[in-house]
């Protein structure tokens, strides 16, 4: 405990000094989502010196741990327990001895196959405690639900890309893990009909936790379903289901590169010498797109997710299609980026809502040190 207090001691003061010399500060744990974001600017603030868990009672299903804990750590905790963060959040550990640590899964507000089905990561954040950019400690939300009343604004720091604060500590809602699993395999079936499967399904009772339709080139395409609940309602559904149950040791790690974006269909961009990766996020009763160049996706979250493949000079068209349908797209890694290169870019959808981020960047951090250009040009 004492040295988790010189750590924040240590940099609360780097981060006073900051403010007051205008310094531009790059908040970094891990590490892992530096790909991701407009640009990286500022000295570095490491802060994986604030690691630990300060508390966790599986009876209340409620774990605090600090920023810098490695994110790893903490699902191994919860799951020798039985217990686990159900909206999978992915590390993008691609480099050697990088590791994602909680404060960035907070900051980055990204979530996996599960999202869809479970909530994102911002409906299992209690509470926050942070410093501004005024090196003030300050602490939101709490330890359960009845606390987080008012403006909840431990959940505007789920997102913001470090741009408000500095993370220190932070109170997680945690699930059981599910007693009954089976993942479905659907073989040679086109995007339009995976997609009518995938709104059929959701209409009726059953334990969907995920979806990934993805084609690989020699085929329609494959659409895979995982099941997730109590025993007897996983096992009904694959009967009513239909398609080819596969073995749950044998699938799970293909669950795994699809968080990761491991999977072939990911790694086959580097075969396409300018493409960047775009995320469409849409209705999941969003029709097929008529991508440009007949590019075939990948889609996620029963199809609310969309991964496309396309130059960057295709923006204007992807953005276009995804508003016609009330969605929105971004460039999630850009054509030339990597793993220490931030490129991508967010879609803030109107001026208006520029202003709203803008008024809060200046609420929180006035002199505009946090993350300077990560999230938008300029501030």
């Amino acid at each position: 405990m004492q040295r988790m207090d010189q750590a924040l001691a240590q940099i609360a003061e780097r981060v006073r000094a900051a403010a007051a010399d205008q310094t531009p500060l790059r908040i970094r744990g891990g590490g892992t989502k530096d790909f991701h974001g407009l640009a990286l600017h500022g000295e570095v603030l490491d802060t994986r010196a604030m690691s630990g868990i300060v508390s966790y009672e599986p009876s209340e299903l409620v774990v605090t741990v600090r920023a810098g804990t490695p994110l790893a750590e903490l699902e191994d905790l919860l799951a020798r327990h039985g217990q686990c963060l159900p909206f999978e959040p992915p590390h993008f550990a691609r480099s050697p001895g990088a590791a994602a640590t909680v404060g960035g899964m907070v900051a980055a507000g990204l979530s996996g196959p599960a999202r869809a089905s479970v909530g994102a990561v911002r409906d299992y954040v209690l509470g926050v405690a942070l410093l501004n950019g005024r090196a003030e400690p300050l602490r939101f939300g709490g330890q359960v639900m009845k606390n987080v009343a008012g403006y909840d604004v431990s959940r505007l720091m789920v997102g913001a890309w470090g741009t408000l604060g500095l993370i220190t500590e932070v109170s997680l809602k945690v699930l059981p893990v599910a007693p009954g699993e089976a993942t479905l395999r659907f073989d040679a079936i086109n995007q339009a009909d995976a997609l009518r499967k995938l709104h059929a399904w959701g209409g009726q009772p059953l334990p969907l936790n995920a979806s990934c339709w993805v084609h690989d080139g020699r085929s329609e395409g494959t659409l895979y379903v995982r099941l997730r609940g109590a025993v007897a309602a996983v096992e009904a559904a694959c009967k009513s289901m239909g398609g080819t149950r596969l073995d749950n040791a044998t699938v799970a790690p293909d669950w795994v590169a699809c968080r990761e974006q491991t999977l072939p269909w990911f790694a086959d961009r580097a075969a396409e010498p300018g493409h960047a990766l775009w995320r469409l996020s849409v209705p999941p009763t969003a029709p097929v797109l008529a991508l440009p160049g007949g590019a075939h996706p990948l889609v996620e979250w029963h199809g609310a997710l969309r991964w496309v493949q396309a130059p960057e000079a295709a923006g204007d068209t992807l953005r276009e299609l995804a508003n016609a349908v009330g969605g929105s797209a971004s460039v999630f890694i850009a054509a030339h980026a990597h793993v220490e290169s931030a490129e991508g870019h967010f879609d803030l959808k109107s001026a208006a809502l520029a202003q709203i981020h803008q008024r809060l960047k200046h609420s929180f951090d006035p002199a505009g040190i946090f993350n300077p250009g990560r999230v938008a040009r300029g501030w």
